[in-house]
């Protein structure tokens, strides 16, 4: 992946959620999916679908979404303990550590409240955080869906959109290096997230970071904005 956020940067962790829905707390993680890059290029990567707790379905609309069964839970997925370890071991560690995903504040707040149980929260401190999306709002006007960038930019060819974890972490890892080779500018996002001025911020703020009102109509760079919440 070239792109100069290695400067400041060891390791980067793109990843990926597909969950029940979307209500933090309530919903849950059926597949998380990571993958990890050094400057070299990609070092690791999981991807795991995770069993149902015990009364939880699986709605339809999600089968429908990412092609993901009841049956599949329950025959290939893994304890949440499991899946926990995995995560926290592909992360590693450290403030050289940048942990990103397409529309990290949703997924950030989903693997935060799959985390909390097992006491492994704390793994979220030291990283530091870039959210793809904000960056390609700034790049190019709505729509904004992680399909829309990837033909925005000409990468149907390298990157998917499947509504499956993996497929969809390396598609954000994909588009970042695009956008960095158009204009490499990442290190100004990274700790800045951009919001819907009309809907605001989504789930359970990150202390870490920044958070900046980000219209669908591009003005002027984020990281140029004064204003923030």
């Amino acid at each position: 992946m070239e792109t100069g956020l290695w400067k400041q940067f060891d390791r980067i962790v793109v990843f990926d959620t597909e969950t029940t829905g979307i209500e933090f707390g309530r919903d849950e993680i059926i597949e998380l999916g990571a993958a990890a890059f050094s400057a070299e290029g990609e070092t690791d990567c999981m991807d795991l679908l995770l069993r149902l707790s015990p009364g939880r379905t699986l709605p339809p609309f999600i089968t429908q979404l990412t092609g993901i069964t009841e049956e599949q839970l329950e025959q290939e997925g893994v304890e949440k303990a499991d899946a926990c370890e995995a995560f926290c071991n592909l992360l590693g560690g450290g403030e050289r550590t940048l942990l990103a995903a397409y529309n990290a504040q949703f997924d950030l707040n989903f693997l935060y409240h799959f985390l909390r149980p097992f006491g492994r929260a704390d793994v979220l401190r030291a990283p530091r955080f870039l959210d793809v999306l904000t960056v390609y709002r700034d790049r190019r006007d709505y729509p904004h869906k992680l399909n829309d960038a990837i033909t925005a930019y000409g990468l149907e060819d390298q990157a998917v959109n499947s509504h499956r974890a993996v497929d969809d972490a390396r598609a954000a890892a994909v588009l970042l290096e695009a956008m960095a080779a158009e204009r490499d500018d990442l290190d100004r996002y990274v700790d800045l997230f951009g919001y819907s001025p009309k809907y605001g911020v989504s789930g359970r703020r990150i202390a870490s970071v920044e958070y900046r009102p980000q219209p669908y109509q591009r003005v002027r760079p984020l990281y140029e904005v004064t204003e923030t919440l």
